[in-house]
């Protein structure tokens, strides 16, 4: 799962000329998904502080917990690596790193919007004489994919896809056999293990920042609550389901999400769900280079709006895909980035109706020179997701 040194090489160049322009002396970065893309160093985010200091000029350097040291190796990391012991430590994360960078003399130091307070307190102790300084030099490194990110986030897709397929086929055995249908925690227990399980057969080191695969699910009036948890709730013949599913090869993510109906659906159920695959596929083919993300949200959300279903919008049309499950840009009224070429976004408009049931379709996509590209590419029509009864 690791990415070639070329990779970590190109980032690093770029990311000096980024603050060079932004008249920084470097960058600390203090979150999983930064470190990672900066260093190639995987871990859980516990109290235990890691910090990486990539300087505009000279070698990176990664601070980790003792106990860290073997699986940081493991990875194979080759950044200078300097360990604390423990949490809090008679010697804290912060002290170790700035005696390491005491004859380094680093005056403006930039970190990530993020940063807690309490973080920022240690760290202006420890670093007396620096300044740190909020900077967005890394989010925009990443709002465009490098081309060795792709693959994985491709392999993500497929394993995304499969699990939308083991979870239809979870319900559709169970209809076949007669048996009581599954309930929603069920298919969410069975959906993860999964993904998790084609992880581990298909690659020898596992890495990820936050999780390998999640799912949320929720059907019938349920399914009316967009980020609704799953319950204990049974599906039901005639139910409206949403699966909306994660996964990630390499901490790069994807997400697949469909909407089923258990039997024969209803006019008012083919009505929905027919508005919202029009207002997916408008919004999709919408993600173009050169369009702002506000002008495609806005082109997406307006099909829901002429359908009359205004009032049962409850969410943006999507957002951006990387190491992180969300992260910018933001597909909404509110963010006028312009879409660039590597770019990875979310297409998920969704109709709401309380009492009823919710309606989703969310593919991962994209952005190239020639136009959108789906990577998720599980069947989006009606008929191709009626989990239909045994009679």
């Amino acid at each position: 799962m690791r990415l070639p040194d070329s990779f970590y090489s190109t980032v690093r160049a770029r990311l000096a000329d980024a603050l060079d322009v932004r008249g920084l002396d470097g960058f600390l970065a203090t979150t999983p998904a930064d470190v990672a893309f900066l260093s190639g160093f995987f871990y859980i985010a516990t109290e235990r502080p890691v910090y990486l200091w990539m300087p505009r000029e000279g070698d990176p350097l990664l601070v980790i917990p003792r106990l860290d040291e073997e699986y940081a190796a493991q990875q194979g990391v080759t950044v200078e690596t300097v360990s604390y012991f423990e949490f809090p430590g008679v010697v804290t994360a912060e002290q170790t790193l700035g005696a390491a960078l005491a004859g380094r003399a680093p005056k403006q130091i930039g970190v990530s919007a993020g940063l807690s307070i309490g973080a920022y307190r240690a760290l202006s102790r420890a670093l007396g004489g620096s300044t740190l300084v909020t900077t967005d030099a890394v989010a925009k490194l990443r709002l465009r994919k490098f081309p060795e990110e792709i693959p994985f986030h491709e392999a993500a897709a497929r394993i995304c896809d499969e699990m939308l397929g083991a979870g239809r086929e979870l319900i559709a055995d169970a209809l076949r056999r007669g048996t009581e249908l599954p309930r929603e925690d069920e298919i969410a227990r069975h959906v993860i293990g999964f993904g998790t399980d084609r992880m581990y057969a298909d690659y020898d080191l596992v890495v990820y920042t936050t999780k390998l695969a999640g799912g949320l699910v929720y059907a019938g009036p349920n399914s009316a609550l967009p980020h609704g948890l799953p319950t204990r709730r049974r599906i039901r013949p005639g139910d409206t389901l949403i699966l909306s599913l994660g996964a990630a090869v390499a901490s790069r993510f994807v997400e697949s999400e469909r909407t089923f109906v258990v039997g024969e659906p209803t006019a008012e159920q083919q009505r929905y769900y027919e508005a919202d695959q029009e207002a997916q596929e408008v919004g999709t083919q919408a993600m173009r280079a050169g369009r702002t993300c506000a002008e495609v949200n806005k082109t997406c959300l307006d099909v829901l709006r002429g359908h009359g279903l205004g009032d049962y919008i409850r969410h943006r049309q999507g957002h951006g895909i990387g190491l992180q499950n969300h992260e910018a840009p933001w597909v909404e009224d509110g963010d006028h980035t312009v879409l660039e070429p590597g770019m990875l976004l979310s297409s998920e408009p969704g109709v709401y109706v309380p009492g009823h049931a919710g309606y989703r379709i969310s593919d991962t996509v994209l952005v190239e020179e020639t136009g959108p590209r789906r990577l998720t590419g599980y069947p989006r029509d009606l008929a191709s997701n009626i989990i239909e009864e045994v009679r």
